[in-house]
């Protein structure tokens, strides 16, 4: 996944972050941001020397950082609050002294200048309803993954923004505008995350396409066995209850309010524009509620499992019945045919008696078990 030009910048300050995590492996994050590690090593020396200017192109930038322009404190906390105009008084305060102001004013204190501004609505204040949720205790313990909802650019084109979410860090791990939501397109951002990031234990969805069936909850589909053969958990949310992947629904209100709302976009890469440049800001600058006011890159910390070069064996244990799925999903087993998903097909599965239920079976592909066959129901 090469630096484009447009992107270089926010790549390199989120290596710089990632790479001083504690515990963090800089040569392989060097590996999997596709530099070298002298390149990696000279960024964040001129990072801890300089700051963030210090990862500037010296070609382009003289190499002191020029002096900031003093300004009241009422023009700031306004300045931020125009860039961000969906940002209240705890996080505009926040980022001020995460920026290096002093004094920073209270949040309460920004609070009164953004009404004394106009710059606070009715509207704005009633929306500005706390939100509490449990969150996993490590990062990549569970990735939250849904599409947006589609919109249509000016071109005439569908363009449905594709979401996943660290559920510890609420770090964004991608956002992608999609003309598609096929699950080669979706497979394709994974392997991409996979491979700068790591693979998470767990992904999270609902039952919907790509990743699920809406009318057979717990389906397999092509996407889902490839991210089990990776040895990626899967869980899916209860039909209707989309609060079970709440954060990445809470990060959809967000993106909303700050990127979508009231724009139009002539085309899906100028989304795509928009979202790389938020994504900085809401992983690296924007203070999050939820965590204390925290960026959410203070939070989180690559995978340690790094994406495989090819697809790992299927492995079963000697107590299983283990059978290859024929074509269109076809399983034969104690002399009846049975139907399992398309996406089996060729593939080995096992079946494991079910110690509660005699002649009741229970289906696994690798280590997820996708359903059962219960012997004693008609033919």
């Amino acid at each position: 996944m090469p630096w484009s030009p447009r992107d270089t910048m926010s790549l390199r300050h989120e290596f710089v972050l990632l790479a001083q995590r504690p515990g963090c492996n800089r040569r392989e994050l060097c590996r999997r941001f596709q530099i070298s590690p002298q390149t990696g090593y000279k960024w964040l020396a001129r990072h801890a020397m300089q700051g963030e200017p210090g990862l500037l192109d010296r070609s382009r930038r003289p190499q002191a950082s020029p002096a900031q322009t003093a300004a009241p404190i009422e023009q700031a906390v306004v300045t931020l609050r125009r860039q961000h105009p969906a940002w209240g008084g705890r996080k505009i305060s926040r980022r001020l002294q995460d920026l290096g102001m002093s004094p920073v004013p209270a949040p309460s204190t920004v609070t009164s200048i953004l009404h004394r501004y106009g710059l606070i609505t009715p509207h704005a204040s009633a929306l500005a309803a706390p939100w509490q949720r449990f969150e996993h205790e490590a990062p990549n313990d569970l990735w939250q993954m849904d599409f947006k909802g589609y919109f249509t650019t000016r071109d005439g084109k569908s363009c449905s923004p594709l979401t996943v979410l660290d559920d510890h860090s609420r770090f964004s791990v991608i956002l992608r505008a999609c003309h598609s939501t096929r699950s080669d397109i979706v497979q394709q951002h994974l392997r991409d995350a996979f491979g700068r990031y790591g693979l998470p234990w767990r992904i999270n969805t609902d039952n919907g396409s790509p990743w699920g069936s809406p009318t057979q909850p717990g389906q397999l589909t092509g996407l889902a066995v490839w991210l089990i053969r990776l040895g990626v958990r899967l869980s899916y949310s209860q039909p209707a209850h989309p609060q079970t992947n709440g954060k990445d629904e809470r990060f959809h209100r967000t993106l909303k309010a700050e990127v979508l709302a009231g724009r139009s976009f002539a085309s899906c890469r100028h989304v795509q524009q928009a979202l790389n440049a938020w994504r900085t800001v809401y992983n690296q600058q924007r203070p999050h509620q939820a965590l204390g006011m925290a960026t959410p890159i203070t939070r989180y910390r690559p995978s340690q499992r790094a994406l495989p070069r090819r697809l790992p064996s299927i492995v079963y244990g000697p107590n299983d019945t283990v059978i290859t799925v024929g074509w269109n999903g076809e399983l034969r087993f104690a002399g009846r045919r049975w139907r399992v998903s398309n996406a089996l097909d060729h593939l080995p599965i096992a079946l494991r008696p079910d110690p509660r239920k005699d002649g009741r079976y229970d289906l696994y592909f690798a280590h997820h078990c996708f359903g059962y066959l219960d012997l004693n129901s008609p033919a």
